[in-house]
């Protein structure tokens, strides 16, 4: 199971593309992965065969578990001697002469973030013990919980008013695992200690309302993966977050006749249409660095402040919605930029994407205005600390002053920008001012600068 996000420590396996016994080539989708973030394919780390599945459809489980084996040799024996593939989630298994004694050794100290961990038997963990529901540590009740679970863990707890706070689980760390609550609830504890019970629906915070029931003629559908952890990650960002949001109008009109006197020659050097979100990135690479606090994460008291600038642009999708990221986007031109943009929402609405191109954002920025939206407040992508919402690009007429002290009404290309930003960290003079910047660089854009 590879590493889907920050701080996500489990995953579900949503679907194999494959069966036992089925041929697979190297890179080769294998098994499909779902998140609040992404839905991938998983591709073989190796040629072979599917020798065997450890992990069914729909379960979670731990980051770099072994989901399946692969014999990478026809005619290999399960259960000889194996080796972590390179490729988190499956293993490669081959003959034992064909493995130094050297190789088959595993190293006792601890995985590095992005490799394998040993293949382990599986064991039941002990049922899970209540423990003080303050750690002392200063960290908010819903960083506790997030810390000690995952989006299912705490969708089942919050089903049957289970507070995750309160249990230590078999985890790393005391995780409280799927197995865990759900040994929990079965031994009956849960009615003990649950507040609202199975009938109510929480949030963080401790506050839960009764859940609603069908009427007649009502059509009811279990919500999909992705759709529930989007939930879980948007309530959970706005009980983190101190969510403001301000709100500027910039006029396009430069920018539009840029594009217009452009389009034929980037076209023809690029392949690519020039769109208004590379001019947009490119503003707001350049208010990130002069504004970092705008480009953070806040760590319990502590403010981490990015170096690189990764701009996470979200792309709707018939199932939802997804943030690949454009790594270092500052260091890219207008052309970089618009090819980074097209090739990862391509392939994010073919479910192309690899986890990494979802990780380590800094920054997001959402575009409703393709849809009509004049403008919107989005909440915060966790762990960040602010996001840019795009309204509709439209022409507007708009008051000018003019050369003689005489205003004028002229037809502009206008939009409006909206900011959500973490009160907790940054001001809203901050937010304004990184605003207005944006603002004055797309509005004195360069024709030179593509």
């Amino acid at each position: 199971m590879p590493q889907m996000g920050e701080s996500i420590a489990e995953g579900t396996l949503s679907k194999w593309l494959k069966k036992v016994g089925d041929e697979v080539k190297r890179d080769e989708p294998i098994f499909e992965i779902s998140t609040d973030k992404v839905d991938a394919e998983i591709p073989a780390p190796a040629a072979g065969v599917l020798a065997e599945i450890l992990v069914k459809e729909g379960e979670t489980v731990a980051v770099q578990t072994v989901v399946a084996r692969l014999e990478t040799e026809k005619g290999a024996a399960l259960g000889k001697s194996e080796l972590p593939a390179t490729s988190g989630g499956v293993t490669s298994t081959q003959p034992a002469a064909a493995i130094s004694p050297e190789k088959k050794s595993v190293p006792s100290g601890p995985q590095r973030e992005g490799t394998p961990a040993s293949v382990q038997p599986r064991q039941q963990p002990p049922a899970p013990a209540a423990a003080p529901s303050h750690s002392g540590n200063g960290n908010s009740f819903e960083e506790r919980v997030r810390t000690k679970s995952s989006p299912l863990v705490r969708k089942i707890a919050a089903e049957h008013g289970v507070n995750i706070a309160s249990l230590h689980g078999s985890g790393v760390a005391g995780r409280v695992t799927k197995r865990d609550i759900l040994g929990f609830i079965e031994s009956g504890a849960a009615t003990t200690t649950g507040a609202p019970g199975a009938r109510t629906g929480g949030v963080p915070g401790g506050h839960a309302f009764p859940l609603p029931e069908p009427l007649a003629g009502d059509v009811v559908e279990p919500m999909s993966k992705m759709r529930a952890l989007i939930s879980e990650h948007m309530v959970a960002s706005r009980h983190t977050s101190a969510h403001v949001t301000s709100f500027i109008e910039i006029d396009f009109t430069r920018v539009a006749r840029i594009r217009a006197n452009k389009r034929a020659e980037f076209e023809a050097a690029t392949g690519q249409k020039l769109t208004y979100m590379p001019f947009i990135i490119k503003a707001v690479t350049q208010g990130l660095h002069a504004f970092p606090v705008m480009n953070s994460s806040v760590a319990g008291t502590n403010i981490i402040y990015r170096k690189q600038i990764n701009i996470g642009v979200a792309v709707a999708l018939d199932w939802g919605l997804i943030v690949p990221v454009i790594k270092r986007a500052d260091d890219l031109s207008l052309s970089g930029i618009t090819r980074a943009l097209k090739d990862l929402a391509a392939r994010a609405r073919a479910k192309k994407l690899s986890p990494e191109e979802v990780q380590e954002g800094t920054f997001t920025i959402t575009n409703p205005g393709v849809f009509g939206s004049l403008m919107g407040t989005p909440i915060i992508n966790q762990p960040q600390v602010a996001i840019l919402g795009v309204g509709a690009i439209e022409k507007r007429p708009k008051v000018l002053p003019g050369a003689d002290g005489e205003d004028t009404i002229a037809i502009r290309t206008c939009a409006y920008f909206s900011i959500s930003f973490d009160h907790r960290v940054i001001d809203g003079a901050v937010a304004d001012q990184f605003l207005a910047f944006v603002k004055k660089t797309i509005e004195t854009f360069p024709e030179t600068g593509l």
